[in-house]
């Protein structure tokens, strides 16, 4: 057999390596190795240049970055992150991108999640990319229960509370349900959702006045709950099975009810507040290193990302979905057609109140969670006094805060140092 020569072997071994492409794009997204492969054939494909697509480990991405922070020319053209990653990093790791703003100008991208590229500062720093999130589903059977005049796509909790009364006295039976087992995520509804609508805050305002209102509004919704809840991970399974007929969870949870019976269901935003429709998105962005090579080449990129189309192209190989206008085509799967018009409707309603994923509290994170799921048990389940329970649970919350150091996020306003829980 005729050897191959040993720079081509290299080179094939290489395959699509920044050996023969012209953009090297550096990312902790699309990560497994058939996503990264989808992101090459699917997204990244119709793009006139080669591309190196490269994804990465946190750890190894923010690492690599502040290694070369001081290089005066980098290897990396585009960087591709979640919003806590690329805030993690210094500030001047990241080039300024307010030049991008114009092009981008009309082509629907919140401007909550504009605000959120710019880190904190005075320059954009990121371009919003890709997005998931938790969103409502109902079964069909319910929506005859709707209290009268409400809007599905702008319901509040009171209306959320008399459609569970409604489906309850007329079937005899509980049909709201939320994920609170021990493997659901009912503490990013209250993190992201309850606390957000009723206070603007997640940890400033924890204990406050508004705080024990939405407490008490939550316990009458949990009247009207099914009480299996606490058995539920999953909140596609109870949909199915017809325990529940309206539900919250994230939208990966929900997505085989709606693949599997797509006439039956409907997806929707989260209910609001007093304080507005808080929500919790899981933001991505597009960011360009300072000392990136060809940083035209790297503009231009993000431009070709953020049209429709490549939009539509990533969420086919990532799931996540677009945050531009963008028509989702009839032959996706039926979760991400029903799941991406409720995400847009949700990051797009006026009342939109945009709660973060809870960061810089490393090692604490999962106690943090446990302080929020300790409050549900101890004043939902257990009809604990709510002010007595909040000022116990108060300090310890703030203990961990001030052991990880974490500064306040959205919504939240910033702080100089520990977020403060008053």
């Amino acid at each position: 057999m005729r050897k191959m020569p040993t720079a081509l072997a290299l080179l094939a071994l290489l395959g699509s390596t920044s050996a023969l492409a012209d953009i090297t794009f550096f990312s902790t997204q699309a990560r497994p190795l058939e996503e990264a492969q989808q992101m090459r054939e699917i997204a990244l494909a119709p793009y006139a240049e080669a591309i190196n697509y490269m994804p990465q480990e946190t750890g190894t991405f923010l690492s690599r970055l502040e290694a070369e922070k001081t290089s005066p020319e980098g290897a990396l053209d585009l960087l591709g992150g979640l919003h806590g990653e690329l805030g993690s990093l210094t500030p001047s790791i990241l080039a300024p991108l307010d030049d991008l703003q114009g092009s981008l100008a009309d082509t629907g991208i919140s401007q909550q999640y504009m605000t959120l590229g710019k880190l904190g500062g005075e320059k954009q720093r990121y371009i919003p990319w890709m997005q998931a999130t938790y969103i409502m589903a109902a079964n069909r059977k319910a929506l005859p229960y709707l209290p009268e005049g409400a809007d599905l796509n702008a319901l509040s909790y009171d209306e959320l509370l008399a459609w569970g009364r409604n489906m309850q006295e007329a079937t005899g039976s509980p049909k709201l349900g939320f994920p609170a087992g021990r493997k659901g995520l009912i503490h990013r509804f209250l993190e992201g959702y309850l606390y957000p609508s009723f206070t603007h805050s997640v940890v400033r305002e924890f204990r406050s006045a508004g705080a024990v209102a939405m407490w008490q509004k939550f316990r009458k919704i949990w009247a009207v709950t099914n009480p299996r809840s606490t058995a539920y991970g999953f909140m596609q399974e109870p949909l199915l099975n017809g325990e529940v007929w309206v539900a919250f969870d994230h939208t990966a949870r929900l997505k085989d009810a709606f693949n599997k019976q797509p006439d039956q269901y409907v997806a929707f935003p989260a209910p609001a507040g007093p304080s507005g429709r808080g929500y919790m998105p899981v933001v991505a962005g597009l960011a360009v290193p300072a000392n990136a090579p060809n940083p035209d080449a790297s503009r231009k990129l993000i431009r070709y990302l953020m049209t429709p189309e490549a939009q539509i192209r990533t969420l086919r190989a990532t799931n996540f979905f677009p945050v531009v206008e963008a028509e989702l085509p009839d032959d996706l799967p039926a979760s991400i057609r029903m799941s991406g018009k409720a995400v847009a409707a949700q990051s797009s309603a006026d009342d939109a109140v945009l709660s973060l994923l809870p960061s810089g509290l490393g090692q604490q994170s999962g106690l943090f969670n446990k302080i929020y799921r300790d409050a549900f048990v101890q004043i939902v389940l257990r009809d604990a006094d709510i002010e007595e329970t909040l000022d116990i649970l108060a300090p310890r919350l703030q203990t961990l805060i001030n052991t990880s150091g974490a500064g306040c996020w959205l919504p939240d306003t910033p702080s100089d140092g520990p977020c403060p829980v008053k």
